[in-house]
């Protein structure tokens, strides 16, 4: 084995041994922010100007589909399980028949219906759409929109809110759009690569993981609606994960509970860090591994292509949109390096205060790269996450960029064997 990596991962077990002296409660967010990537999109305070020197040309989007029902009935049968156990025990609290019936209302609503797009999820992709016409509608008179999505139905249905919105604003938009399998190689890599795919099952991570959740799961949020004289076993971390899924999820139904009848805010915010630190360990660069954000790189050639062939003046697109999922777009930002999305250290206790998936990916989250063309005729390229101008060089301040600049910062973040 590599020494180096022989010496990461040794300091990455280290850390998982001594998480016990870590504090679980060291972060202060709120409920809505603990909701993690469950939680619906933040809609932009303010409208996006750029410099009346600067002439919008051309627009790379690339994101993850809205808010919907949860993606699988598993946590919620796991937790409903454990409280009707609770009843036929005879330790089950109020709290826990409240939280009972709502288990029970999402299995009911989401039947049929677990993990498509719901109405919250439309109306926010209708949003991004209404707002990027708003800012920049020289692009979609008379432009032409190319649209692909994965094959997943709350994908495609994303594409097509996003579509039809822009098709109501002007119809005089070309829009043509692709939803399947052939555009997993852009939309779902995690699905494709070998090499991730083994991380994903085998890797160093799961030892670091269940460790920090063993230790930090709060189990007092169990016993306040199983009672204290349920018969709690090994699994108990991972049940309370399931009440947490199960919790955090309501709001992208557009159904919010007050959690707070269920966990402190300490609480909540411990379990939502154990949530995070799965996500942060499997879908991004961490010390353990790049191959988990290193599977974007064919979607930021994608990237540098679509936006060459408009600055070299042999592109048709005014729009490229792509619509793909969390586990997309979080190696991807992670891969390119955007502030706060990505982050290294062997303490993994400490990502919760420099990582948060809430910042990273909620719902319909989207990375969105606008170019531009300057008077000069010389192309300048804006890097904006979730709607908001984000700096795209580690190190430099500037959200706008020569183009040039841009494009040799985003071939640098590729393996070799791709940079062109």
């Amino acid at each position: 084995m590599n020494p180096i990596r022989s010496l990461l991962i040794a300091s990455s077990l280290l850390t998982a041994a001594t998480m016990t002296a870590a504090d679980p409660m060291a972060t202060s967010y709120n409920y809505d922010q603990c909701n993690g990537s469950l939680m619906p999109y933040p809609v932009p305070e303010s409208r996006i100007e750029l410099p009346d020197s600067l002439t919008p040309v051309f627009i790379n989007h690339v994101g993850r589909h809205g808010a919907r029902f949860p993606s699988s009935p598993n946590s919620c049968y796991n937790i409903a399980r454990a409280l009707d156990r609770a009843d036929s025990l005879g330790t089950i609290t109020p709290r826990g028949r409240e939280l009972r019936e709502i288990a029970e209302y999402v299995l009911e609503t989401s039947h049929n219906r677990w993990g498509s797009l719901d109405s919250l999820g439309m109306a926010e992709q209708r949003g991004i759409a209404s707002r990027m016409f708003l800012n920049f509608p020289t692009l979609f008179n008379d432009g032409v929109v190319n649209a692909i999505s994965s094959y997943a139905p709350r994908c495609l249905m994303s594409m097509y809110e996003f579509t039809h919105q822009l098709d109501r604003l002007n119809n005089h938009v070309e829009i043509v759009t692709s939803a399947g399998r052939q555009n997993s190689p852009l939309m779902r890599p995690f699905d494709l690569d070998e090499e991730y795919i083994d991380w994903r099952k085998n890797g160093d991570w799961r030892g670091v993981y269940a460790s920090y959740l063993k230790q930090t799961a709060p189990l007092a949020a169990l016993s306040r609606v199983l009672g204290t004289a349920y018969p709690l076993d090994d699994t108990a971390d991972k049940l309370v994960l399931d009440e947490y899924k199960l919790l955090a999820g309501m709001a992208a139904m557009g159904q919010p509970v007050d959690v707070s009848r269920f966990f402190t805010i300490e609480e909540y915010n411990a379990i939502w860090s154990c949530f995070n630190l799965g996500q942060y360990l499997q879908r991004t660069s961490s010390t353990l591994s790049a191959v988990p954000s290193e599977i974007t790189s064919k979607l930021i050639l994608d990237l540098v292509t679509t936006a060459d062939e408009v600055v070299n003046g042999r592109g048709i697109a005014t729009v490229c949109l792509r619509f793909g999922h969390a586990e997309t777009l979080m190696p991807l930002l992670s891969q390119l390096h955007l502030p706060g999305c990505y982050y290294m250290t062997n303490y993994f206790d400490t990502v919760s205060q420099h990582w948060c998936d809430f910042y990273v990916v909620p719902m319909a989250s989207n990375l969105q790269m606008i170019i531009t063309r300057a008077k000069s005729g010389r192309y300048y390229m804006l890097t904006m996450l979730n709607e908001q101008p984000v700096k795209l060089i580690p190190g430099d301040d500037r959200t706008i960029l020569p183009y040039n600049e841009a494009r040799n910062y985003m071939m640098h973040c590729l393996p070799p064997h791709l940079q062109i």
